[in-house]
């Protein structure tokens, strides 16, 4: 009990009296997460909607494959990625392994089908009112898509919402191919589990508040914007 309540005393003294270190890893892990997310939205979302408006072979197919990808375990991904582009891999030319860009690859593989997932789902249960709809409205086919997009857009922004808590609290794909390299690759989650091996408990503790509070400040603006846009 009394390392929680140490923890919790240095996360806010850590808060207001933020070192460059701190900084550092707390910027990198929004800005990994964020760049992941974005991608990851552009990517899946208007994929989703064609998958759910379009009928063609092998969708049971690929709509199981989805399914099972959005429980795709971290560090697989992880593993895939860092095989992908290891010296010796397909991409080792690249060499990607144990920088940013390969975190934030690693990160957008394991968002997209979560999003494009959730979008499917959402899409596919209101598509036939939103046809009607558009149908009794006279609507053309490129007004029939906004009014598609339209009326999904809390779906949509909810799938976004769960993409980022995601990518946020996520750490066993990161730790394989970015290593955790002080300074260059380390982010809240695998900072977390090295104080964790360290033994140093109650700075885990206040990291994982802070990781805590940014996510809640994260998704409390998502969530205003969904609010708004509702």
């Amino acid at each position: 009990m009394d390392i929680t309540i140490d923890g919790i005393r240095e996360a806010f003294h850590r808060i207001f009296c933020l070192d460059k270190e701190e900084f550092e890893v707390v910027f990198l892990s929004l800005s990994v997460s964020l760049t992941s997310l974005l991608i990851a939205s552009l990517l899946s979302i208007p994929v989703a909607i064609i998958i759910s408006k379009c009928e063609f072979f092998g969708k049971d197919f690929l709509m199981r494959l989805i399914y099972t990808l959005m429980g795709l375990p971290p560090v697989l991904c992880g593993l895939v990625v860092y095989i992908l582009f290891m010296r010796r891999g397909p991409l080792g030319y690249l060499s990607l392994n144990y920088t940013v860009t390969v975190m934030i690859i690693a990160q957008t593989l394991l968002i997209i089908p979560l999003i494009l997932g959730l979008t499917i789902n959402i899409a596919n249960e209101r598509k036939q009112q939103i046809f009607m709809l558009a149908k009794t409205l006279g609507a053309n086919r490129l007004e029939t898509m906004k009014l598609f997009i339209y009326e999904l857009r809390i779906g949509i922004f909810t799938a976004v919402v769960t993409g980022f808590s995601r990518a946020i609290s996520e750490v066993g794909a990161v730790m394989i191919v970015g290593g955790n390299i002080e300074g260059k690759t380390r982010v809240m989650t695998t900072y977390i589990s090295q104080l964790k091996g360290m033994g140093e408990f109650e700075r885990a503790i206040a990291v994982g508040i802070i990781l805590l509070l940014l996510s809640f400040l994260i998704n409390s603006i998502l969530y205003h914007f969904q609010k708004e846009k509702s």
